[in-house]
């Protein structure tokens, strides 16, 4: 992974002349792709334009034959920073809650739909605010989920959050209305989605953010059952 400067390492990226512009990832797919292989020519995605604000692509990770996959709609600033999924204020509560539910974080693979950060700049400050990824950007990053869905190829795959439910299950699908809920898929034997853990964190006060954590904590539970009725049989 490349290092800049810190003056340099978080202002969008102007064009390059060598960097190819695809309009799709598909074109930067290995023909016979590893999850190595397919980190490092993620590296040069420019299918759409969220390379310029992007400090690095954020790929996913976790074990090669993971048995859950966990996605969510994009990294965000710390994951930006890092290179590297829900390693954010997001991702420390994601790790809490996969805890409390017996799941271990070692084990299951983290990956977005969008492999870049989106951001606006805050009116004060020097924040980046997260800005929602429009669906052209969702379509132009879909083949390094397809593409890690076909390495990983998990039993259990969980959506977290609108933005990932509808990329996967189709627009039709409704959080607030089927989450924890079993789905047919050809993602995987088992497909279910719940909210995304910034969510939680968005609830305006204490209450509701225990209130969202203990139902999101539920919904975790389920998967670790999954996993668990796996292993017995």
């Amino acid at each position: 992974m490349s290092r800049r400067s810190t003056q340099l390492s978080f202002q969008p990226r102007a064009k390059s002349p060598n960097r190819n512009r695809t309009q799709s990832a598909l074109a930067l797919i290995p023909s016979s792709p590893s999850l190595s292989a397919l980190r490092q020519s993620a590296k040069d995605c420019q299918a759409c334009d969220l390379w310029k604000l992007g400090t690095q692509t954020v790929f996913g990770e976790g074990p090669v034959k993971a048995r859950v996959m966990f996605v969510g709609e994009q990294p965000g600033d710390s994951e930006d920073k890092a290179g590297r999924p829900f390693v954010g204020p997001a991702g420390k509560l994601l790790d809490e809650c996969l805890i409390e539910a017996g799941i271990e974080r070692s084990e299951i693979y983290v990956t977005n739909v969008v492999k870049h950060f989106k951001w606006a700049a805050a009116q004060r400050g020097k924040r980046r605010i997260h800005k929602k990824p429009r669906q052209s950007e969702i379509e132009a990053c879909r083949p390094w989920l397809e593409a890690e869905l076909r390495v990983v190829r998990p039993r259990v795959l969980v959506c977290l959050g609108a933005s990932a439910a509808q990329a996967l299950l189709g627009k039709q699908f409704r959080v607030t209305r089927d989450r924890g809920t079993l789905l047919e898929s050809d993602l995987a034997t088992h497909v279910m989605a719940t909210i995304h853990p910034a969510s939680i964190l968005r609830a305006p006060d204490r209450e509701g953010r225990e209130k969202q954590r203990v139902e999101f904590v539920r919904d975790l539970k389920k998967v670790a059952s999954l996993i668990a009725n796996e292993d017995a049989a």
